[in-house]
């Protein structure tokens, strides 16, 4: 098992990072096919996620993002992109002025360019060359 550990401060006080954590969550569930649990408490929330090959939790606090994930053995081969594409992802987004909107903004474009590259090119419809009337061998056009 490879085991991935990622903390990240913020300023997003705790209501902003519930919110994001929130639906980091929902997207979770419906893109990722990721069961989650979400824990609200008093002074921290925990986000539990779990699907074949990997589980893990998000612990939200009103000035850090704390990420445990486990990778079992076939995700684990790719553990250092995975890592990185987090890393990445949640950088970007901390960045931000309102990270849940850039989230959004980010999931939107996501799916654009995914939808672009399954749709099929509209075509032109097929027109076959005119061919010149001909009879048949051994007999006249009429």
């Amino acid at each position: 098992m490879a085991d991935i550990h990622i903390v990240r401060e913020h300023g997003l006080g705790l209501p902003q990072a519930r919110k994001l954590a929130f639906r980091w969550a929902e997207v979770a569930e419906n893109k990722l096919d990721m069961a989650c649990t979400y824990e609200e408490g008093k002074l921290s929330d925990v986000v539990s996620f779990k699907r074949p090959g990997a589980s893990g939790e998000l612990k939200v606090t009103k000035d850090r993002f704390e990420l445990v994930a486990r990778l079992g053995l076939l995700l684990g081969v790719f553990k250092g992109k995975i890592e990185s594409e987090i890393v990445r992802n949640l950088d970007e987004l901390l960045e931000q002025e309102d990270p849940l909107h850039a989230f959004e903004q980010g999931l939107a474009s996501h799916e654009a360019k995914k939808a672009a590259r399954h749709a099929k090119p509209h075509a032109e419809p097929h027109k076959a060359p005119a061919k010149a009337a001909r009879a048949p061998a051994g007999r006249k056009p009429k």
